[in-house]
């Protein structure tokens, strides 16, 4: 599983082989450069959402409900949904938590839509760089995760993601429900996800220490970028090769009747 944002993107990782994709309400920092991700709207990923199923046709489309979307009942929580799976053509939704969130899971694939629940660190509650850091560290933590993500199971998941947990309580919650568990942060799964832009090398400053970056596509772009501003103001671009041609005979006439025209005279 990988993330995907807009059309580009979403080529890219289905011609890469990608199983899955989710569109992110990571999309908020990655795309919208807000701190958290907890601010996108549900009409923001939708639109992000519409641009990954028209670059994706084929691939297994997964969008996480945006926070504030869902929490406060499941009425709401099947609505969201819905317009996810219809108007955005989303094969299935992610959320986060257990405990009161698996009431909601239950409503929406009580409505037909397949869910996938998230465990561990859960991205929507931070409001703080400080609050990214592992969950179940220690006993009480770790046989929490280990719960909710069998009650996440009984509520009907199709599949958990589990982020920023010791790979050793990876292990437990693989061993303990009947469903695909894709990790990201957490060690060994039956898959993993990582975020597109950490993947390729996008984004600035210290990645995590569970992202294994398979490309330096900043420093890239970059690069071409500045090379091409240089070649713009040196005139070696555009070059003839990058122009069209008009013929001779045509052009002549072109300057013939402008110059016969005194009110389109070259500008002094």
């Amino acid at each position: 599983m990988l993330t995907a944002y807009d059309h580009p993107s979403a080529r890219i990782a289905a011609a890469g082989g990608v199983d899955i994709i989710l569109v992110g309400d990571s999309a908020a920092m990655t795309m919208l450069g807000h701190a958290n991700t907890r601010d996108i709207t549900v009409a923001e990923l939708l639109v992000l959402s519409r641009a990954v199923r028209r670059g994706a046709p084929s691939t297994p489309i997964v969008s996480d409900l945006p926070f504030g979307s869902y929490e406060t009942s499941d009425d709401l929580a099947v609505a969201t949904a819905r317009r996810f799976a219809t108007e955005a053509g989303c094969d299935a939704v992610k959320l986060e938590g257990a405990g009161e969130m698996t009431s909601r899971v239950r409503a929406i694939v009580g409505a037909g839509i397949p869910v996938i629940g998230h465990v561990g660190l859960l991205p929507q509650s931070v409001t703080s760089p400080e609050g990214y850091r592992a969950r179940g560290r220690d006993a009480d933590q770790a046989l929490a995760i280990v719960r909710d993500a069998r009650a996440l199971e009984d509520a009907g998941c199709a599949a958990l993601v589990i982020e920023a947990v010791p790979a050793e309580i990876t292990a437990l919650v693989v061993e303990r429900v009947g469903i695909p568990v894709i990790g990201i942060g957490a060690g060994a799964a039956d898959g993993q996800v990582l975020v597109y832009h950490d993947l390729l090398g996008f984004t600035e400053g210290k990645a995590p220490r569970f992202v294994a970056r398979y490309a330096e596509g900043r420093a890239t772009l970059v690069d071409a970028v500045s090379r091409w501003a240089e070649d713009v103001r040196a005139a070696v671009y555009p070059a003839v090769q990058h122009t069209y041609p008009i013929s001779a005979e045509a052009l002549g006439v072109v300057r013939d009747t402008l110059n016969a025209d005194p009110a389109i005279a070259p500008a002094s």
